[in-house]
C-alpha cells in the first residue's frame, strides 16, 4: 500500500509530469518525450501513479493547464492511472485515445523530431493491447484490443509512408504490425504492408535502421516458410542472422529456429555444436536421421517435439524431409552393395530396401517401396530407372544421388 500523500504533493507531482511532457514537445526533444509516453513497463506504484490515486481530478488539471494538449494529456494520465491499478482494458482504451491525439499532432509537425516518441507509442499500444486481451479473455469477454491496435498502427503507417524524412520510421511500425498479425493468426494481412515497403518508390530498404531491417527480414522470412518458398525464406532469414547484433543471443536463436529447418529442406545440415550453443537440440535427432538415413529416428523426433514444431509452424517442413532420409538410406545400401558385389552395385533389389526398413521397425511391402523410389526419381533425388519385372532399382553409374545444391525437394 502506498504511503499517505497530501493533495498538495500529489498536485505538484502531476503538474511536474505535465510540464515535462509539454516542455519536451515545445523544445522538440524526442528522446525525453518518448520516455514520458512509456506506460506498460511501469510498476504498479510510482510517484506519479500514487499522485494520480491521491488527486482524482487530474484530467481537469491537465486540460486546464495545457488546453492545446487537452486531447492528449488527460487520456494519457488515465492510461497511466488504470495501468497502475491493474485495469489493463481501461488502460488500453485511454492510451488509444491519447495515441490518436498524438498521431494528429505528429502529422502536423514538419520534421521527424518526434519519431522516437512515435515508435514508443507504436510499441506501447501493442504491449497494452496484449495485456488487455489477456485480462478480457480471463474474464470471459471478447479480447479485441490487439486487433484495434493493428488498426491504429495502420493509420500510423499511412502517416509515415509518404515522401519526406518521416518515411524512415515506417519499417519499425511495420514490424509492430507483423508481431500483431502473427499473434492473431492473421498473417495474410502482412501482404499489403509488404507490398508498400517493397514496391513503393518512397522507400529505399537500405536507408532503414539495421535493427528494423533485421526484424523485417525475420518476419517476412517466416512468411516464406509458411508459403513453402524455401529459397526466398533462406535468403531473408540468412540476412536477418548475418545482420543481427551478435550480443543478442535470444534473437539469434529466434532466427535459427526457422532458418535451421529451411536449411535442412535444401540439403544443408547444421553442426550439432551450433544446435547446442543456441539450445535448439530439438533438431539434433532430425539432423542425425538425415545423416544416417534413419527414418525411424526422424519420425520419433517429430513425434517427441510435435507440439513445439506445430506451434512454430515448421512441422510440415520437417515432415517433408522423409524423402531425403529415404535417399540417404538407398545411398547407404548402394555403398554396402558396392563393397560386397562391385559389379552389381548399381542394381538394388527393392526387397533389400524393404528389409532395411523392417530393421528400422517400419513395415512396408515392395509396392510401397516402389512408389517411394519412383518419387525419389521424380524429385531428382535419385538418378535411375525401374526394372519392374525383377523389382530392381537400376541406378545411374554417374552421380546416382544428386546433391540438392541449395534447392528444395
Amino acid at each position: 500500500m502506498a504511503p499517505y500523500l497530501s493533495m498538495g504533493e500529489a498536485h505538484r507531482r502531476i503538474a511536474d509530469y505535465l510540464s515535462r511532457v509539454a516542455d519536451s514537445i515545445s523544445s522538440s526533444d524526442g528522446a525525453a518525450l518518448a520516455s514520458l509516453l512509456a506506460v506498460s513497463s511501469a510498476p504498479p506504484s510510482t510517484p506519479l501513479s500514487d499522485a494520480l490515486s491521491a488527486f482524482p481530478d487530474f484530467p481537469r488539471l491537465a486540460a486546464d493547464r495545457y488546453p492545446h494538449l487537452s486531447d492528449l494529456l488527460p487520456t494519457l494520465l488515465r492510461a497511466i492511472h488504470s495501468h497502475s491499478l491493474i485495469r489493463f482494458a481501461d488502460a488500453y482504451s485511454s492510451f488509444e485515445k491519447a495515441a490518436n491525439a498524438f498521431l494528429q499532432e505528429f502529422r502536423n509537425w514538419e520534421t521527424p523530431w518526434a519519431m522516437e516518441a512515435m515508435h514508443t507509442v507504436a510499441l506501447e499500444i501493442r504491449l497494452l493491447a496484449e495485456k488487455a486481451d489477456r485480462e478480457l479473455a480471463t474474464s470471459g469477454k471478447n479480447p479485441d484490443k490487439l486487433q484495434a491496435a493493428g488498426s491504429f498502427l495502420m493509420k500510423v503507417f499511412g502517416a509515415l509512408a509518404v515522401k519526406g524524412p518521416k518515411r524512415i520510421g515506417a519499417l519499425y511500425v511495420t514490424c509492430q504490425l507483423f508481431k500483431i498479425y502473427f499473434r492473431l493468426g492473421t498473417v495474410h494481412l502482412c501482404r499489403s504492408v509488404i507490398r508498400s515497403i517493397e514496391t513503393a518508390r518512397n522507400f529505399d530498404f537500405e536507408d532503414f535502421p539495421v535493427k528494423d531491417k533485421v526484424t523485417y527480414m525475420y518476419y517476412t522470412g517466416r512468411l516464406e516458410v509458411f508459403n513453402e518458398n524455401f529459397l526466398v525464406a533462406d535468403q531473408k532469414l540468412t540476412y536477418a542472422l548475418m545482420h543481427c547484433n551478435p550480443q543478442y543471443g535470444a534473437n539469434l536463436r529466434r532466427i535459427l529456429k526457422f532458418l535451421v529447418p529451411v536449411k535442412l529442406s535444401i540439403g544443408v545440415l547444421p553442426r550439432i555444436t551450433l544446435l547446442e550453443r543456441y539450445n535448439l537440440l530439438e533438431y539434433a535427432d532430425v539432423v542425425t536421421s538425415l545423416k544416417r538415413g534413419d527414418l525411424r529416428l526422424l519420425r520419433q523426433a517429430l513425434e517427441r517435439h510435435e507440439d513445439q514444431f506445430l506451434k512454430s509452424g515448421v512441422y510440415l517442413v520437417l515432415e517433408k524431409l522423409e524423402l531425403q532420409v529415404y535417399q540417404r538410406l538407398v545411398k547407404k545400401i548402394h555403398i554396402i552393395q558396392r563393397l560386397k558385389e562391385p559389379a552389381k552395385a548399381h542394381q538394388i533389389k527393392l526387397e533389400v530396401v524393404v528389409k532395411a526398413l523392417k530393421w528400422l521397425e517400419i513395415d512396408m511391402d515392395v509396392d510401397e517401396v516402389e512408389c517411394i523410389m519412383a518419387c525419389l526419381i521424380y524429385k531428382n533425388l535419385i538418378k535411375g530407372y525401374f526394372a519392374h519385372k525383377s523389382k530392381v532399382l537400376v541406378l545411374s553409374k554417374q552421380d546416382p544421388f544428386p546433391k540438392l545444391n541449395g534447392k528444395p525437394v
